[in-house]
């Protein structure tokens, strides 16, 4: 406790002279000289490549202090929050209603970034990427369509020589915030999808293998001829394998990119709960990418260890100013300007006193 209060005294001190100039950075190293502190958390592996960069950023700031994070899925992270076995949870999918009444006092979410979920495959001699809709994706994950030339996907790919090939499908075999971000989409495009499979972080899939985190799932796909599966854009981009332009609300094919995830946050600030907990999967308008999410942090508004929520409160600030400039090089894209007065305000109500 009383490496964590010196903390505290040091993120204050930082806090009072101003942020971002050498000085401030070195006064919060004298005033933290000697004391070890460390927090943890565990959740979604959606955003483990930015909490990872943040962490690792902050801990420059704040050399005696460290942030631990397990990418374990949505899953586990509101699990082991709802136990308070860790001192934050990380997850893609906001907490239920359900799940809130479980824990021991209210959780708080707070929307760190946003990203997209791409569909991945594994096809050899396709340069250009493969053009999915909606409907096409939902049967194909629901054992419909079961041989990549299928006439439904040549037909949206024309000039594509498709492989007649059987497709393997691949999915997620651990509670997943990723997962519910893509069954949540399909849930939405296909009554069938929604009626026989539906929306949750861990559903009954009708075909398919699975993966152990988005990890699981690259490594499976990249290791697979004839694949197919779901990760998070920067795990495509990390393992250099194909993913496809989604078709979204105006008709377009859209691929996944920064600037199309922020379209399709574009309106959510305006109708935004003051809970935060949205979906923002098919959302109208033009270049919007349809299957899009917030990813969120937990946090207990009054937490047991005072001294560890003013720790978070200021890191979860600092991750809202100069952590928001780290997204878009790792393939995320920012908070909108308008979100993060909100999230401000609420962070206002942990009681770290």
């Amino acid at each position: 406790m009383r490496n964590l209060i010196a903390i505290v005294a040091g993120l204050a001190l930082t806090a009072a002279c101003g942020g971002g100039s050498s000085g401030p950075v070195k006064a919060s190293e004298e005033a933290t000289s000697g004391a070890n502190a460390q927090i943890n958390g565990a959740g979604a592996t959606f955003p483990n490549p930015i909490y990872s960069k943040w962490f690792s950023e902050y801990n420059k700031i704040h050399p005696n202090l460290k942030i631990n994070y397990q990418p374990i899925g949505s899953g586990g992270g509101i699990r082991q929050v709802l136990e308070r076995t860790v001192f934050f949870g990380a997850t893609d999918q906001p907490m239920t209603d359900e799940m809130l009444s479980k824990a021991p006092g209210l959780v708080l979410h707070f929307p760190t970034v946003l990203g997209a979920v791409v569909p991945v495959y594994n096809l050899e001699g396709i340069d250009a990427p493969i053009k999915f809709t909606g409907s096409v994706l939902a049967d194909i994950f629901l054992g419909k369509i079961t041989k990549w030339n299928d006439p439904a996907l040549v037909k949206i790919n024309a000039g594509v020589k498709l492989p007649s090939g059987a497709i393997t499908v691949v999915h997620r075999s651990d509670g997943s915030g990723t997962t519910f971000v893509w069954v949540d989409y399909l849930s939405k495009i296909s009554a069938e999808w929604k009626e026989k499979v539906g929306a949750s972080s861990s559903v009954n899939w009708p075909v398919g293998v699975g993966g152990k985190g988005n990890e699981g799932v690259s490594g499976l796909v990249k290791q697979t001829p004839g694949s197919i599966g779901y990760v998070e854009l920067v795990y495509a981009l990390q393992n250099k394998i194909s993913y496809g332009a989604v078709q979204n609300q105006t008709g377009e094919f859209v691929n996944p990119e920064v600037t199309s995830v922020t379209a399709a946050a574009a309106g959510a600030v305006a109708t935004m709960p003051k809970d935060f907990r949205v979906s923002i999967t098919n959302a109208p308008g033009a270049g919007a990418y349809p299957i899009s999410s917030f990813t969120w942090i937990l946090l207990y508004e009054s937490p047991e260890d005072k001294a560890s929520g003013a720790v978070m409160v200021a890191f979860m600030k600092w991750a809202l100013s100069d952590g928001q400039k780290m997204a878009t090089a790792l393939g995320y894209a920012p908070l909108p300007d308008a979100l993060v007065p909100m999230e401000l305000e609420q962070l206002s109500r942990i009681k770290v006193q």
